[in-house]
């Protein structure tokens, strides 16, 4: 018997109570592919990517800015945006897919997984929360520390930092194409792996290029301080870096934008997914991202 068969099988109202908590649970995380794809709630999208975008620069240059203050190390600075990211992603990912970074929406829709029509409203929104972080920090510290700006480190010269933001943005784009949901990243696989990844780089990486691997998370400095220095590394590398990856990932898993793929970082693949492909590819089609079985929380009450 197929898992399809067997999940047609079983009668929701016969596991009780837990089964409809961990129906919502699971909405929460993975949300509706409807609302991620809905013209009339990009507003919706893009206040979500502004405030993530502010968050993570807030915790990436206010620890960079720390860090140079001698106030925390340079552990605690890296970590700092690693979790972070893992907190956006967990609260926000379902709303407008916590991109927060212009290079990870240009991998997305060089995949096929994200209209190209949506990439400059989401890049100027993170540009802006971005900015809007750097802000904030230059109100509460001042204009120091080249306000966390990420940098060639002490002994590093340009092309070194731009060879190292190349590689590591191409690892960090090739996690999140590979844990995501079609163009979101949303549950807890893909902020572990996202968060964690990050993290992990700037351990070892940080003392070479400042570990950016982000375009808006170097813009907001730069802008706001007014030093603008080697910021083409972290445009170019970055960019670099995207498209590397997305080479890997036709490589590894094929061409995107199939509702398979879309399927898979939401959990809605298991036994038998390839026999199930029509079945899935329609549902999945008709918003559904979540596993599957998995009806609209509000539908449900209503039913009730």
């Amino acid at each position: 018997m197929s898992g399809a068969a067997a999940a047609q099988k079983i009668d929701p109202a016969s596991l009780g109570t837990a089964f409809l908590r961990t129906h919502q649970v699971l909405w929460l995380e993975f949300g509706d592919r409807k609302d991620f794809d809905d013209p009339r709630r990009e507003w919706r999208r893009l206040f979500s990517e502004l405030l993530g975008t502010f968050a993570l620069v807030l915790a990436a240059a206010g620890g960079g800015l720390l860090h140079a203050k001698g106030q925390i190390s340079l552990a605690a600075a890296v970590v700092a945006p690693g979790l972070m990211v893992t907190a956006v992603i967990l609260f926000m990912g379902a709303v407008s897919g916590a991109h927060l970074n212009p290079a990870v929406s240009l991998a997305f829709a060089l995949r096929g997984d994200f209209p190209w029509r949506r990439v400059p409203g989401y890049i100027v929104i993170q540009l802006t929360g971005a900015t809007l972080a750097c802000v904030f920090l230059r109100l509460v510290f001042g204009n120091a520390g080249h306000l966390g700006a990420a940098l060639p480190g002490p002994g590093y010269k340009p092309w070194q930092a731009l060879l190292m933001e190349i590689v590591l943005t191409a690892l960090l784009v090739s996690v999140i194409l590979g844990t995501a949901s079609a163009a979101q990243n949303v549950g807890a696989i893909a902020a572990l792996a996202v968060g964690g990844y990050i993290a992990l780089a700037g351990l070892w990486a940080a003392p070479v290029s400042g570990v950016s691997m982000n375009p808006a998370r170097s813009f907001g400095p730069a802008l706001v301080s007014g030093d603008w220095t080697s910021y083409w590394v972290y445009v170019a590398g970055p960019a670099t870096g995207a498209l590397i990856a997305v080479g890997f990932a036709f490589v590894l898993r094929g061409r995107g934008g199939d509702v398979i793929s879309r399927a898979a970082g939401s959990g809605v693949l298991g036994d038998g997914a390839l026999a199930a492909k029509p079945e899935r590819s329609g549902g999945t089609g008709q918003g559904r991202a979540g596993p599957e079985g998995i009806d609209d929380p509000g539908t449900q009450r209503g039913g009730q």
